[in-house]
């Protein structure tokens, strides 16, 4: 017998709240209820979205209840989750290998397929201008919203946060910044996934293959056609294990932390996921009316590759099936092969705006009291900053320790930071994809490029 689906919306709303009140009344009003019971209430609720999600058969529904699966499993069974990060692993080593050949492939049949140079340059520069104007407003909506939060003023710190190593992070000249773009061995570059270093050899070999002879460049073009094509099925193979990469890995994120992280620095992740709503809302919500780009399309367009980023903290997990997405909304590939890797390095919106707001709540932590004129001094030397460590491993981290050092912040408040970045990651992470994924609609709209398919 099969539930209509109003019966099963019902259904559910009905466990929900069920649910909601009797956890609600163990806190507020000390009722004994046994564990067991609690857990079974959960896992019934979890189950009609079960049903509902087969009857939906949509990768992004799958992934919505393997996190809320993956997160009460984590829960309620702490030992067995702290396990699962090799499921998780496996699936982003996957999709690693899927990197490389498909930005080769999409970038040479972009630039040698239609021989336009010219728009190569083009796009160049309107991307690197639309990422500067963009990012800059998440790193002052950043500085506001710690600002009005004040969420490191007053926290009282357990000794045991206060204590650890940080992770090395090796220093980075200018000179050794600028370096890293270029890669000296295509084979090295791809081993370490240096995206931005993929990207620019794929753009040089592409240049040289539309300046050969016609004999020449037809092969390689085809080629290179084939490798993206076969390299977008395999993302389709890969993505049917992304359920249960996302169950694994939030799983293993709420066994190894624990809710009770959660009570000292439930102030700060809660400012971070509202200056992120901010920022989508009034940013990149205005731009997509301005240029009247179709939301509702595009929201579902962007859905899959935001929550794969957001279960599993990597935007590279989310980067083939974010390509692909975009150009069946209806923007070239070649726009999209050239934008999106391209945004990975210089349009990291949500970890901008986490830089900025870490930044001064090291300093609200530490009781130390900014002056306006400082923190801007600081947002400026972020701007700057935050362009210039593309590739560079754990380069939000290198931001924030140098920030701190440069304007005289004690280390150990990133301790704290630490301790809940891995939540705070899946939040920036998402927002760098969509708004990555945003800007080749609007590049593709500035070249005049832009088909919206029917959806």
């Amino acid at each position: 017998m099969k539930i209509q689906p109003r019966r099963l919306l019902l259904l559910f709303l009905i466990l929900l709240t069920a649910v909601v009140f009797l956890h609600l009344a163990v806190v507020w009003f000390g009722l004994e209820v046994p564990l067991p019971i609690l857990a079974a209430a959960r896992w019934m609720v979890i189950t009609t979205i079960l049903i509902y999600t087969i009857r939906k058969r949509s990768l992004t529904a799958w992934i919505m209840l393997s996190m809320l699966a993956g997160a009460e499993f984590g829960h309620d069974f702490q030992s067995v989750a702290i396990h699962l990060n090799l499921i998780s692993k496996i699936f982003l080593n996957l999709i690693k290998t899927i990197i490389a050949p498909l930005l080769f492939g999409t970038l040479v049949v972009g630039i040698a397929g239609h021989s336009n140079l010219r728009q190569v340059g083009r796009m160049g520069w309107k991307s690197i201008l639309y990422f500067e104007i963009i990012s800059t407003v998440a790193l002052f909506i950043g500085l506001a919203a710690i600002n009005l939060s004040k969420a490191g003023v007053g926290v009282t710190v357990p000794q045991t946060m206060t204590q650890g190593t940080l992770p090395e992070v090796p220093k980075q000249t200018w000179e050794q910044i600028i370096l890293h773009v270029f890669p000296e061995n295509i084979a090295k570059s791809i081993a370490e996934g240096q995206v931005l270093q993929i990207v620019v050899f794929s753009i040089l070999f592409g240049v040289a293959v539309a300046m050969v002879k016609e004999q020449y460049r037809i092969p390689m073009v085809r080629f290179a056609g084939s490798l993206s094509e076969v390299m977008f099925k395999f993302t389709n193979l890969i993505m049917y294990f992304a359920p249960m990469a996302v169950f694994a890995a939030i799983a293993y994120s709420v066994g190894h932390m624990g809710i009770g992280i959660l009570i000292n620095l439930g102030q700060l992740l809660a400012t971070l996921y509202a200056a992120l709503l901010v920022f989508l809302f009034f940013v990149l919500f205005p731009v997509m009316l301005i240029l009247k780009i179709p939301v509702r399309p595009f929201l579902k367009a962007v859905s899959e590759p935001a929550t794969l980023a957001f279960a599993t903290t990597s935007s590279e997990a989310a980067l083939p099936i974010a390509m692909e997405n975009m150009e069946r909304f209806g923007v070239p590939r070649k726009i999209v092969a050239f934008v999106i890797p391209t945004g990975y390095s210089f349009n990291l919106d949500g970890t901008t705006l986490y830089l900025a707001m870490a930044s001064i709540f090291v300093a609200q932590i530490a009781g130390i009291n900014l002056p306006f004129e400082t923190q801007l001094l600081m947002m400026i030397t972020l701007m700057l900053t935050s362009k210039g460590v593309a590739g560079v491993p754990r380069a939000s981290l290198v931001i924030l320790l140098g920030t701190a050092t440069n304007f005289g912040l004690p280390v150990w408040p990133i301790f704290i930071i630490l301790g809940i970045d891995e939540l705070m990651d899946m939040a920036r992470t998402a927002v760098n994809v969509i708004g990555n994924c945003l800007a080749t609609v609007v590049i593709a709209k500035w070249e005049g490029e832009f088909k919206p398919t029917d959806h």
